[in-house]
């Protein structure tokens, strides 16, 4: 993961996980929603995987 794609996930979680797919972008955007702090944990969760552990 990149240092662009970390701050993406601190400032505005749901822009860091556009790439990952539709269901990664609504639950990272209800999790911010309720709590910021959620919404990044998820998206630094989502980015930090490999595309292996996807599959």
């Amino acid at each position: 993961m990149s240092l662009f794609r970390s701050i993406i996930c601190v400032l505005f979680p749901p822009l860091a996980v556009i790439d990952k797919g539709c269901g990664s972008i609504f639950i990272v955007f209800m999790l911010t929603l309720c709590a910021w702090a959620p919404g990044v944990l998820a998206a630094l969760f989502i980015n930090t995987r490999t595309q292996d552990e996807y599959y």
